[in-house]
């Protein structure tokens, strides 16, 4: 499993029509730089607005997957967006001169063959991942409906569909890491049943549906009738019913239709916007269900992003004591504040700020009520992110870091003489040309007090003359 971020080698670009609206689509995937994500971009509409592919932006999963924001609107993405992600593409930036992605085929066949092709190119940030820690469900009980995902430490998905129909019967399909996503899932079309193609036109969809895109399944007798019907409906001189399926269909597995859900689940999954360690069981996905649960799943990660990271003992003895950060700070009292370091990597700090009432501050901040100043609090988790950065170079001593921006400052709750602050740092890239940039976060008793995007620069201190 690739750790670092990927985008396209070059760009690729399609063309065809969009399933419901039948409009004529021109679509160019571009390479975008790390941190983008995928990215649609209206090229038809005034300022080319843009609409992130992430699932707080879907705003309708009638018959595929619609997301919006502001002017710009792009339906059935799951296709482009399932070939993208699971063949290994972060970042891209999708131009579209209409208001949905062409359906070629009815799969993601062409998709992947293209991506294939003009391959993928590594970048140097890392890729973010939702690690599945606990089970976690969605249902629709009504619609027998269930999508549970188990911790685990790669991703794959079981699918199972059953629409009691005896055309279909009951179907699995499975997808895990070493399975070839552009031969065993990408051709896999999507279908419809018989019975719902007149509701479809009456609500003006499928405009762009035919024999070529999509499976037509039929469960019933069909009448001289329907057929002649149909041969209006698709524009087709011959129209037959062989096996169940219109058109004498040769499908391209035995699971076809469980492989097409899958499909569609692994594009919807896609829109959590970042990767997911997690098993996946799925039984009759559909895209309201997949998008709902991504959804489900953001809000867990936004609420364990208000949790401590590190677990921290204060019997263990620290990794870095006073005296060692004193070394790498030239912070001194009373404006040192950090105690001690017990967890630090690469990428990551956790220390320790024990807050006494004797401390200058509260003489004259709220005396009556003393409260540690917001302004101190940011100056803790920049001090923090500076440790990291003092560690990664020669002679610390010699450097001091400077802030450059501060983002995203807020405040949870008040911070008192007594508490004990656990102070975070989270590198969000690689140290380059002494910038850093990095998340602070402080926590009381296990709550979020503060947090803050930091950027800070390291400057060698100026010698004496």
């Amino acid at each position: 499993m690739a750790t670092k971020q990927q985008t396209l080698a070059s760009a690729i670009s399609f063309s065809g029509k969009g399933l419901h609206t039948g409009l004529q689509v021109e679509m160019t995937v571009h390479p975008a730089e790390e941190n983008t994500g995928i990215i649609f971009r209206r090229v038809d509409l005034e300022g080319q607005p843009e609409v992130p592919a992430l699932c707080e932006y879907v705003t309708d999963t009638s018959r595929g997957t619609t997301i919006e924001k502001g002017a710009a609107k792009v339906s059935t993405i799951e296709h482009i967006i399932s070939a993208l992600w699971t063949l290994g593409v972060d970042n891209a930036i999708i131009d579209i001169n209409a208001p949905e992605t062409p359906i070629m085929d009815g799969s993601a066949k062409e998709y992947a063959e293209r991506i294939t092709e003009v391959g993928i190119v590594e970048q140097e940030a890392d890729r973010k991942y939702f690690e599945v820690t606990e089970k976690q469900v969605y249902t629709l009980p009504e619609k027998g409906v269930a999508i549970v995902i188990y911790p685990d430490d790669e991703f794959s998905v079981s699918v199972h569909v059953d629409y009691n129909s005896k055309v279909v019967g009951n179907q699995y399909a499975v997808y895990n890491p070493t399975d070839d996503y552009a031969e065993k899932i990408a051709p896999c079309r999507t279908f419809v049943f018989l019975h719902e193609l007149e509701p479809l036109m009456k609500m003006n969809l499928i405009k762009g549906g035919d024999l070529d895109n999509a499976i037509v399944v039929v469960e019933n007798p069909v009448s001289d009738e329907q057929l002649e019907h149909l041969k209006k409906v698709f524009n087709k001189d011959d129209i037959r019913v062989t096996g169940g399926y219109l058109n004498n269909l040769e499908l391209r597995a035995s699971n076809e239709l469980a492989r097409h859900k899958l499909l569609d689940l692994l594009g919807d999954f896609a829109l959590l916007g970042m990767r997911i360690k997690g098993r996946v069981w799925a039984s009759r996905p559909g895209h309201y269900a997949n998008t709902e649960f991504m959804k489900q799943l953001l809000v867990s990660i936004r609420r364990d992003g208000e949790k401590p990271a590190f677990k921290y003992s204060p019997s263990k003895k620290p990794i870095l004591d006073i005296n060692d950060v004193r070394k790498l700070l030239p912070h001194r009292y009373p404006f040192l504040l950090i105690d001690k370091v017990f967890h630090i990597d690469d990428k990551s700090i956790g220390a320790i700020k024990n807050i006494t009432a004797n401390e200058p501050q509260f003489s004259g901040h709220f005396p009556e009520e003393p409260v540690m100043p917001g302004v101190l609090l940011v100056e803790a988790m920049a001090q923090d992110g500076g440790i990291i950065a003092m560690k990664s170079v020669e002679n610390p001593e010699e450097y001091s870091t400077y802030f450059l921006r501060i983002d995203g400052v807020r405040f949870k709750r008040k911070v008192v003489p007594s508490d004990t602050m656990q102070i975070e740092a989270h590198m969000l890239e690689p140290l380059r040309r002494g910038i850093a940039t990095f998340i602070g976060k402080i926590f009381v008793g296990g709550q979020l007090a503060c947090e803050a995007t930091l950027m800070a620069q390291i400057v060698k201190n100026k010698k004496p003359e």
